[in-house]
């Protein structure tokens, strides 16, 4: 298997479990109707991210290049976002048909949209916060291209030799 693939297999999973989690939290205490509480989503996302990145860079560094880290970043936002469209759409058209009522009536004023438009939209931001995340990221874990940049970073006095 493709190695940015495992990586982003593993941790994608673990994002879609984080946020399962949440969601049954809230729903546990009633709060899943509230909006703004999917914000914390974007917390899993990027943890499970930041997490996946690294780990790939910390067990391929001879190898890792800005494409490897960049694709794996992408992968495992992705996977955790299908992952979780497919629990969100089994909840909405299956477990609690109101439920996408509920949210859609403090949006539109037109409640029979419908529950796919909700899929859309958790799709849109998904796929948007992981490209945005991982941009973010990969300036963190991105190896350097200049020359004697880092060489005061590391220790190495030799510039105050001079």
């Amino acid at each position: 298997m493709n190695r940015s693939l495992s990586v982003a297999l593993k941790y994608g999973l673990f994002i879609t479990a984080s946020l399962i989690a949440y969601f049954l939290i809230l729903r546990l205490f009633d709060l899943h109707n509230n909006a703004w509480l999917r914000m914390a989503n974007g917390i899993f996302m990027a943890a499970g991210i930041y997490f996946a990145i690294k780990y790939y860079k910390f067990k391929y560094n001879a190898d890792f290049t800005y494409v490897d880290g960049f694709k794996t970043g992408l992968l495992t936002g992705f996977i955790a976002t299908g992952f979780f469209i497919v629990f969100m759409a089994i909840y909405m058209f299956h477990l609690d048909t109101e439920f996408p009522k509920t949210i859609l009536k403090t949006w539109f004023d037109d409640t029979n949209q419908g529950a796919g438009i909700l899929i859309i939209i958790i799709l849109m931001e998904g796929l948007a916060s992981t490209a945005i995340l991982t941009l973010m990221f990969m300036q963190i874990f991105k190896k350097s291209q200049h020359v004697g940049q880092q060489e005061h970073l590391m220790g190495d006095d030799k510039s105050k030799i001079k």
